[in-house]
């Protein structure tokens, strides 16, 4: 399948040739983390099925394995575009959220559920709403009275 991305900025885009079957959720600590998610959902693309407009900038981190990765991002806005071994990579992992056909793309297996968030796997039960205006959504109160 031909997909194409981009930043939330636009300064760094790209197409690829991916399998749709290969949609998988990351539910590691570091995913969590580093995506400020509860949990990441990726699609690994060949190198050579992959094609890159404009210059990311990289955050090498060590897994637990040892193996060090680079993280691809947009410098501007900060999007999450990749993951790569940092030598020598042959897959990348894009980030589906940054992926414009990602509606079509249904992960098919999930990682690291033993770091899941215990609600995570239960979400029909949570009352959902087409934009903010929710009647379900909570009132925050600022800690301030009137006085």
């Amino acid at each position: 399948m031909k997909i194409d991305g981009q930043c939330h900025c636009g300064g760094v885009s790209y197409e690829a040739e991916i399998s749709p079957d290969t949609v998988i959720v990351c539910h590691c600590s570091d995913c969590q983390t580093i995506s400020g998610a509860p949990y990441r959902a990726n699609v690994p693309v060949k190198v050579e099925n992959f094609t890159l407009h404009g210059t990311p900038k990289t955050y090498v981190k060590t897994a637990d394995s040892g193996n060090k990765l680079a993280l691809a991002f947009c410098g501007d806005c900060g999007a999450s575009l990749y993951s790569s071994k940092l030598e020598n990579p042959v897959i990348l992992n894009l980030r589906l959220g940054a992926v414009k056909q990602r509606a079509q793309l249904a992960p098919k297996g999930q990682y690291f559920c033993r770091s899941a968030m215990p609600w995570v796997f239960d979400l029909d039960a949570i009352p959902k709403s087409q934009d903010q205006t929710s009647s379900h959504r909570p009132h925050y109160s600022t800690g301030r009275t009137r006085g």
